[in-house]
């Protein structure tokens, strides 16, 4: 498991390498809301983080976590 704590801008430059996309207000569920044997990670924003760009939920991000790990390494480079 990945787990990482993203300020907005951190999270903006994070999804200009793995494209996110949003699944709603609720936790998705996989099977359903995933395809499943694929590496996938999840971004939350709760109603008080929300921008223009960025609504209240969850959005997926369907990318190699080794790859996403690198990117997020690289943030505090």
């Amino acid at each position: 498991m990945l787990r990482a704590v993203l300020s907005i801008n951190e999270c903006e430059a994070v999804v200009k390498q793995h494209p996110a996309t949003y699944v709603g207000e609720d936790f998705p569920r996989l099977g359903k809301d995933f395809p499943t044997g694929q590496d996938f990670a999840v971004i939350r924003f709760h109603a008080e983080e929300k921008t223009a760009a960025w609504r209240p939920g969850y959005y997926r991000v369907d990318s190699d976590l080794s790859k996403l790990n690198e990117s997020l390494l690289a943030l505090s480079r």
